[in-house]
């Protein structure tokens, strides 16, 4: 397939202005972390005035499966 109008280099660049990358928007948690607007706070889990992610059960299986594979790793 040939392209049949070529786009001028002012037009290309007029469309691409618009591709530029924002700053997200930071807020304060209730711990005082900062965290991303709109989203769960990685420090205590809570969004909103309400715990919706269990960071210290997340974090207890994360260690448990490091122990695992560390015990697995030293039979080799």
């Amino acid at each position: 397939m040939v392209v049949r109008m070529r786009h001028t280099k002012s037009h290309t660049a007029n469309r691409r202005s618009h591709h530029a990358i924002k700053a997200m928007t930071l807020a304060t948690c209730e711990c005082g972390a900062v965290r991303v607007s709109h989203r769960a706070c990685q420090t205590c889990g809570r969004y909103k005035g309400r715990v919706v992610v269990d960071v210290a059960a997340k974090a207890q299986a994360k260690a448990a499966k490091r122990a695992k594979r560390d015990k697995s790793e030293a039979q080799k």
